[in-house]
């Protein structure tokens, strides 16, 4: 399915030109009195770091809220003690705030465990709930599947008493993990498998990130989840496609304990290409070190993103371009891509850095001279001003801004031809220096002082402009270019005996060591700085003495696509 079946969701506060089908339906209840407000939630399971799509829910629950001016309340689904760490909770929270947003309230699902068991035992009573001996294959085998009714368990017809007292002893630690289960009492025949008498409580002797040795025994995520919206008062529950075949059951559990009920309201999942979004795929990614940590810049984290350099403005920019779908489809990556370049091209200060250096001599230029000459710091932003650069006779250039014989369309610096320097002069190439290899180690030019930047009245024309930095003041300094992690659109699609690990780009990070004009000595981590010519770069946290540079994404490359297709002829 295209990405052309969506709405737009826009810039929380914005004004909408349409609205999509999720505050269509907010509307028509809102007008029907159906709900008082628009209170929404954002629930993650602290099991892992945010990625991308989260941030797609997030900037949803909380735009919305925002919108209809109402709540948004941050939430923790914390019923599993195996898999939850402080951590990430601490990540989580984190990330929503960097993303430009406050919860109205924090919530956990722990906070609500002794009136889940409360409802728990008021089901039981009322002949709704059994305690089930079936371990979790017997389990699995009874349930039947799709296109087979399930089979009741031999343990489904114990009179609320005995169920009751069986679950007061799994509360009280009485039995083994794992050797009873609370399930709810529904229809093992039921089309829909979420109703086939789901687990609602399992045992586990766990210790639990905020309740401690308390409990023994945890609500399953489809137990603690719909009653936690209707604890907190939620009207609109916003949740994705997967959960659309779990709504019946959490319709069952308000309607059968006589609560509050909210509406719930599914929309499509972000997928990207180039990405995996599996919160095991990415743990797994994490634990056997093919990449450094939740937040390594090539991971879809949100933690990883604000590493690589991408700012909030450009996620949630991102978020409103792919809006809110009904329907599963995969989004290009170009356009996350995108959206960063965009937002960096009007608020990112351009510097000039030289990779791969080669020295270039202007030969008639005063020995010892150094001249300060003005640089736009962004032509994009008038406000931004400008800076002072050393010029001097000693430059550095981009070894691949230079071609002793060059094909036509080759507008970088060449034997016999001219360019611009980048707010400087334009210079002539009359000669090179070779090594006994026969390769270029210095390129002789002279300059034309009539030509400077902002004061040229010579009336001399040239095709192209390239950037350097003046070899005696360059500051050294590491760059990090990161590419896309997964070398092929899919990386979920392996072949026969593969996995997604197969897919990992080989080149998804080189280091280099690069030569930077001085002014991004001052620079500190997080700072966003455009390379002229080149891309877009973050000072990283790893900065000591010497300054650390991720890519965040490069510039468009026209002559390099040109190559690519083989027109530089």
């Amino acid at each position: 399915m295209s990405d052309n079946h969506r709405d737009s969701h826009p810039e929380p506060g914005a004004p909408r030109a349409t609205k999509n089908f999720i505050e269509q339906a907010i509307d028509a209840d809102l007008a029907a009195g159906k709900a008082a407000g628009v209170f929404t939630r954002f629930p993650p399971e602290p099991n892992g770091y945010l990625h991308i799509g989260h941030a797609k829910s997030i900037c949803l629950n909380f735009g919305l809220a925002k919108s209809y001016d109402g709540t948004c309340n941050l939430r923790f689904d914390d019923t599993n003690p195996s898999k939850e760490e402080t951590e990430y909770v601490e990540s989580i929270q984190e990330d929503v705030r960097w993303l430009g947003f406050q919860w109205d309230n924090l919530h956990y699902a722990s906070d609500y465990f002794e009136q889940l068991y409360q409802w728990a035992e008021q089901l039981v009573q009322d002949g709704h709930a059994y305690v089930c001996d079936l371990d979790a294959e017997k389990t699995r085998e009874y349930r039947g599947t799709l296109t087979q009714p399930g089979t009741n368990s031999p343990y489904r017809d114990r009179t609320p008493e005995e169920n009751l007292e069986l679950l007061r002893k799994m509360k009280a630690g009485e039995f083994p993990t794992g050797a009873r289960t609370l399930r709810a009492k529904i229809d093992m025949a039921s089309p829909n498998l979420n109703l086939r008498d789901p687990v609602m409580y399992r045992i586990m002797h766990a210790h639990h990130h905020r309740t401690g040795d308390q409990w023994c025994i945890y609500p399953m995520y489809d137990w603690a989840h719909g009653q936690s919206d209707s604890i907190e008062g939620i009207t609109f529950s916003i949740c994705t496609l997967e959960f659309e075949n779990h709504r019946p059951l959490y319709d069952w559990y308000c309607r059968t304990l006589g609560i509050h009920h909210p509406r719930q309201i599914e929309f499509a999942r972000l997928n990207m290409t180039y990405t995996v979004m599996s919160k095991r795929k990415l743990l797994q990614l994490v634990k056997e070190k093919h990449v450094n940590g939740w937040d390594d810049p090539r991971m879809p984290t949100i933690s990883g993103l604000r590493r690589r350099g991408y700012t909030p403005e450009s996620i949630r920019n991102f978020a409103t371009d792919v809006g809110v779908a009904k329907f599963n489809s995969t989004i290009d990556v170009i356009r996350l891509e995108n959206s960063v370049r965009e937002h960096l091209n009007r608020v990112a200060p351009r510097r000039m850095v030289v990779f791969d250096p080669i020295k270039l001599t202007i030969t008639n230029w005063p020995e010892g001279k150094v001249e300060m000459v003005e640089a736009t710091n962004n032509p994009e932003d008038e406000s931004a001003g400008t800076r002072m650069v050393p010029f001097s006779g000693s430059l550095l250039i981009g070894s691949d801004d230079f071609r002793e014989e060059a094909p036509r369309k080759f507008f970088r610096l060449k034997k016999g031809g001219a360019v611009r320097l980048r707010s400087g002069y334009i210079i002539d190439c009359h000669d090179v220096v070779k090594d006994a290899s026969g390769n270029v180690t210095e390129i002789l030019c002279t300059y034309d002082p009539e030509t400077k930047s902002g004061q040229d009245e010579s009336g001399r024309k040239v095709k192209g402009t390239i950037h350097w930095v003046s070899a005696e003041q360059a500051v050294k300094v590491e760059v990090r270019n990161y590419d896309r992690l997964f070398a092929v659109e899919n990386p979920e699609v392996a072949g026969e005996g593969q996995t997604f690990l197969d897919h990992l780009n080989p080149d998804s990070l080189t280091v280099t060591e690069a030569f930077a004009e001085p002014e991004l000595a001052e620079s500190k981590p997080g700072d966003r700085f455009q390379f002229e010519r080149l891309g877009y770069y973050v000072v990283d946290r790893d900065s000591g003495e010497q300054l650390v540079f991720n890519r965040v994404v490069p510039l468009r490359d026209s002559w390099g696509k040109m190559v690519a297709k083989g027109k530089d002829n």
